[in-house]
């Protein structure tokens, strides 16, 4: 049983010491990606084969045992080992056959800045360091693919991809509009301001997963500049990509090569148009990017941060928490388990 996967494991190892994949980069990232895919399950696979091994000894002594006192702690070890074969089967089953064979994947997620001006900026910012410290404590890989900073520190977008175990399926829940409540700092008189901003989770598309034609792109150079206009670069490495059959518009200058903000690009427009697709093949369930972006406004809300009272609202299970400071720095786990659990 699990034989193939197991041979796969060996023939991804074989691979990753293989010097034609070694000196392949995108070859490498495939390979280590399937294989880092495969190597919890494979624990568990072991795990599983080791379980079976001592089952089979103890009803094998069973056969043999006339002392009625041993009988009986062997056969409470078998049905012990019976209920953690049955788990142990169900958990890799599960790792094998996902509900949403997404959730394994990486995404890219876009938080932008919506009602409320530099306000809504602030939060944007803010937000990104929440899910910046909870991917540091998950061992995930953050990497910002492009930013639109304001001047106090703030942003009006910001785009990144996150890389790790189940990504999706666990930040999936954060799309839609996320609602803050408090008296910003440039607020005189005290009273408190509502603002919102956006957040967009969408599973990374690889090459493998969507193939965009060259002659269905169209690509810009320009100089970049960062806030107030001011020109950070005097080389055009800026990159301007217009997916023509879509009008999709992708923009990145965060990089001083212009190589590389074409690649980020790419990426972006890659994962952008997959779950365009998604969202038109399951259209009727409302399950991808228009659903998940809303409009930006106050009233069209997933979430509501309310820092006068100190309390962190989920609109779609209708549950409170409380320890906003605890929240905002990334410790959101309880919280994606509760929406886990109302999913299913």
């Amino acid at each position: 049983m699990y034989e193939d996967i197991i041979k796969q494991f060996k023939d991804l190892e074989n691979q990753l010491s293989d010097q034609s994949v070694l000196t392949d980069q995108k070859k490498l990232r495939e390979v280590s990606k399937k294989h880092n895919d495969l190597k919890y399950v494979i624990g568990l696979i072991l795990e599983l084969q080791k379980k079976q091994t001592e089952l089979k000894q103890s009803e094998e002594m069973t056969k043999n045992e006339s002392d009625q006192e041993l009988l009986k702690i062997t056969k409470d070890e078998i049905a012990e080992l019976k209920q953690q074969i049955e788990k142990l089967t169900n958990e890799i089953e599960t790792e094998l056959h996902p509900a949403d064979p997404n959730d394994k994947k990486n995404i890219i997620m876009e938080i932008r800045a919506g009602t409320g001006g530099d306000e809504s900026a602030l939060f944007a910012a803010e937000i990104f360091r929440l899910y910046s410290h909870y991917a540091e404590k998950q061992g995930w890989k953050l990497k910002i693919l492009y930013s639109n900073r304001i001047g106090i520190g703030g942003f009006k977008e910001i785009i990144f991809s996150v890389e790790g175990k189940d990504v999706y399926g666990n930040l999936k829940y954060e799309a839609g509009t996320h609602r803050v409540q408090r008296v910003p700092e440039t607020e005189k008189a005290g009273r408190v301001h509502t603002s919102a901003i956006t957040v967009v989770v969408m599973p990374e598309a690889e090459e493998t997963d969507l193939e965009i034609k060259s002659n269905d792109i169209r690509i810009d150079t320009y100089c970049s500049s960062g806030p107030g206009g001011q020109s950070v670069n005097t080389t055009y490495s800026a990159i301007r990509i217009t997916h023509l059959p879509t009008g999709l518009v992708v923009t990145c200058q965060d990089e001083k090569s212009q190589h590389q903000n074409k690649e980020k690009a790419l990426q972006i427009l890659r994962s952008r148009l997959l779950a365009k697709a998604e969202e038109e093949k399951r259209i009727r369930e409302s399950a991808q990017r228009k659903e998940q972006v809303g409009a930006g406004d106050r009233s069209d809300k997933i979430r509501t941060y309310n820092f006068p009272q100190d309390r962190f609202t989920d609109h779609r299970i209708k549950q409170n928490w409380h320890g906003l400071a605890r929240i905002m720095d990334g410790d959101i786990a309880d919280i994606i388990a509760e929406l886990k659990k109302a999913a299913k």
